[in-house]
């Protein structure tokens, strides 16, 4: 057969390269990660002959091989499942397709210490590669079922890799590990002991559900035993809390998420009577890189009476809660049921019905009962959760009771809804908030300042999913959620006559100047009007009150929908040196067109400082250099 060499991905060469040379505490966790591919592979033949039984493969004997020779230092893994078909193999093997690559790779460079680093290789799923810690030329041969060719890869885990067809490949695939030189001082990672093997097996694969093998050593003069099963198969959601230890429910987790920390929390339940299913469920600890890309693989592994059904079934959990890893193991559903039954299965909606309810009140245990455990879940997950203010009406009071912003409070601390409305001042009515790219432009902005001057607290909304949640919400304990930027804001309205007379002269005195400037702005803006929300910059510029904000808008148009371009309304602080000045000019002149220049620095000045851009900036830049100029 024809052997062809092959250039890995540059990501790949990378990734290889990062896995033979770095510093990874804990060498023994490849083997956990072949056992687990090899777990999938036969999961993936038993669903594929339960949907085609006209599958020409071989399933009375699932199982899972460990073969150790010690002359030539080679440790392999084999499984009799799915297999891979030479273009497969290229493909999975060769190459990384994901969207996350560069980010993944860049964390994993800027990693601190060696627990970082195996955090994100497991996050990033490739099991596979981790077998070049311990060996230093890793061969590769599979059969896919149904097909009557198979494949060798092979590669030293440099620059190149070389694919063979073969024709006496049996079913499943073997991953053949040639050992990297024995250490006469380190007798821990000799990953040619049987007894090392077997401790593995049991610490990291116990409850792998299909038997793993191993042939012991025989002694002098005994003929070949017979294999042995080295690990359990029992389910451990089926078994008793007190029979299970929490490091099995964590490898349990590090098999299912390919995350090589630790959960932040495990999570048990158990229906029983008309519709029975048990459930474990896992809140990791830290977000996968690729949570916010299209291609992040949810869902839960569905197990119907200890049969695997799906791996990422997306209906058992809502979107917002794609985090969350786990299984579910039902009672009466089909064998064969796919996708499209599960979409419209009334008992498959009961069981997300009460996961989300379920993953929502630990949370809460989080908030009421540790501090640093619900820091720790919000700084990692608290934006994605925060999408089900949005989707999920049924459960938004819950996700809002779980939910905590930053604020310009005194204390610095994130706060709740309702600590908010604690401290809320006599006769204020409305929750405030400013949404903005970061906190240092919020607090900056110049519709900040009578809040400020005044002492009333504002939340400070940073994410991309904080400018749709608010409109969706609405209210909190019915108190509106207003928007500091948008609408007519009066922090000064208190009823007092003497003082509205005050603003309704200043009004009448504005008036001129407040017509003029709404003409000559005509193309940008759709009112100019004075300002109570201003003390120090001399104009801002806010949204109507129902009007979409300028982020709202550029979201829309990023999700490929068209919104009209909403015009704002500029608004003039009555009390700036640079406002009084303008409106002074106005009325001395009967020529103002030496104004409109001042007016329209004053309106693109207004758009700068919440962080928009210049209609046109070399004008805008001209028109600054010659007022410059005439200083000098």
């Amino acid at each position: 057969m024809t052997t062809e060499t092959f250039e890995f991905q540059v990501e790949a060469r990378q990734l290889l390269q990062l896995m033979i040379h770095s510093v990874y505490s804990n060498k023994d966790v490849f083997l956990r990660e072949l056992v687990s591919n090899a777990s999938d592979a036969l999961d993936k033949l038993r669903l594929e002959k339960l949907r085609d039984d006209s599958l020409d493969a071989d399933v009375s004997d699932l199982h899972i091989r460990i073969d150790v020779d010690k002359e030539a230092r080679t440790l392999t893994v084999r499984d009799n499942g799915i297999g891979m078909s030479y273009d497969e193999v290229g493909q999975l093997i060769g190459t990384i397709a994901n969207s996350g690559t560069a980010t993944f790779l860049q964390e994993l460079k800027e990693a601190k210490d060696a627990a970082g680093a195996e955090g994100l290789i497991g996050q990033f799923g490739v099991g596979f590669y981790s077998g070049f810690m311990a060996a230093d030329e890793v061969t590769l041969v599979s059969r896919r079922a149904g097909e009557s060719q198979g494949t060798r890869w092979t590669s030293r885990g440099e620059a190149t890799y070389t694919l063979e067809k073969v024709d006496d490949a049996p079913q499943g695939t073997s991953v053949t590990l040639h050992l990297k030189p024995a250490d006469p001082e380190n007798q821990l990672h000799d990953y040619t002991s049987p007894w090392q093997i077997k401790e593995i097996v049991k610490r990291y694969s116990d409850f792998i559900t299909w038997p793993i093998r191993m042939v012991p050593e025989a002694g002098d003069g005994e003929s070949a035993p017979e294999p042995e099963t080295l690990n359990s198969m029992k389910a451990l959601w089926a078994r008793s809390r007190d029979e299970v230890s929490d490091d099995e429910y964590h490898e349990l987790y590090k098999h299912i998420s390919h995350d090589w920390r630790e959960p932040l929390e495990t999570i048990r339940l158990q229906a029983e009577g008309t519709f029975e299913y048990q459930a474990l469920l896992f809140v990791p600890a830290h977000a996968p890189h690729d949570l916010f890309t299209r291609d992040f693989r949810r869902g839960i592994q569905l197990y119907v009476k200890r049969v695997f059904i799906m791996d990422d079934c997306e209906e058992l959990l809502p979107p917002y809660l794609r985090f969350v890893k786990g299984v579910v193991d039902a009672a009466d559903l089909s064998l064969n049921v796919s996708r499209e039954i599960l979409q419209q299965d009334r008992h498959i909606k009961m069981m997300q019905r009460r996961l989300t309810k379920k993953v929502l009140s630990t949370v809460k245990e989080f908030m009421t009962k540790d501090a640093d455990r619900y820091a720790t879940f919000w700084r990692e997950f608290g934006t994605v959760l925060k999408e089900g203010l949005v989707t999920d009406s049924e459960n938004r009071d819950a996700i809002l009771a779980v939910s905590s912003f930053a604020t310009t409070h005194a204390d610095d601390e994130p706060t709740t809804l309702a600590r908010y409305v604690e401290r809320m001042k006599d006769g204020q009515d409305d929750i405030y908030y400013l949404t903005g790219e970061s906190r240092q432009s919020i607090e900056n902005s110049p519709h900040m300042e009578a809040f400020r001057d005044k002492g009333i607290e504002v939340l400070l909304l940073t994410d991309a999913v904080d400018e749709v949640w608010v409109d969706a919400v609405g209210e909190y304990e019915g108190k509106r959620l207003r928007s500091v930027a948008k609408g007519e804001i009066d922090l000064d309205a208190t009823g007092d006559e003497k003082a509205d007379e005050e603003r309704e002269k200043q009004a009448e005195d504005y008036a001129g100047l407040l017509g003029w400037m709404r003409e000559q702005l005509d193309e940008d803006i759709k009112e100019v009007r004075l300002s109570a929300r201003l003390t120090v910059s001399p104009a801002c510029v806010v949204s109507d009150a129902h009007d979409l904000t300028p982020a709202l808008e550029n979201m829309y148009r990023a999700m490929g929908q068209e919104v009209p371009r909403a015009q704002r309304i500029l608004e003039l602080n009555p009390g700036h040196l640079l406002v009084k000045g303008l409106n002074q000019a106005y009325k001395e002149r009967e020529d103002r067109s030496g104004l409109v220049e001042s007016a329209e620095l004053l309106h693109t000045l207004a758009v700068l400082a919440e962080g928009g851009q210049p209609k046109d900036p070399a004008r805008f830049v001209k028109l600054v250099a010659d007022r410059l100029e005439r200083t000098l």
